[in-house]
């Protein structure tokens, strides 16, 4: 299961929706929990410059948007976005993994013109 996301900007289509999966909201919600973060408290998903391929991919917990944040409603939390990351992010897949070659987020963002192995790290 895939929970898909509207970006909300005039002229994309659902190509451009952010997705995230069962397993990145299932971990979401666990580390919520683990860490008693307010259910008020939103999840902060961004690009900020820096890594090895450029851009680099952030991810965390917010207790109020800012005002130049998209909120992107997802069940029962919020993403917040701000409008720069908003366009590196548009189509991207938040997934999260646990196998051999380590555990953590990860984002497949089809735009990224070029990537690194830790895979936090892009170039658009």
């Amino acid at each position: 299961m895939v929970e898909t996301i509207a970006t909300g900007i005039v002229g994309t289509t659902a190509d451009d929706d952010i997705k995230i999966t069962a397993r990145a909201i299932s971990e979401i919600n666990k580390i919520k929990e683990q860490n008693s973060i307010p259910a008020t408290y939103g999840l902060r998903v961004g690009v900020k410059g820096g890594g090895c391929s450029g851009l680099s991919y952030t991810l965390g917990f917010d207790a109020e948007s800012r005002e130049s944040d998209k909120i992107l409603p997802m069940g029962d939390v919020n993403i917040f976005v701000d409008k720069k990351s908003l366009f590196y992010l548009m189509g991207v897949e938040l997934d999260f993994t646990d196998g051999l070659n380590g555990r953590g987020f990860t984002f497949n963002n089809p735009n990224a013109t070029k990537t690194c192995g830790c895979g936090s790290s892009f170039g658009a």
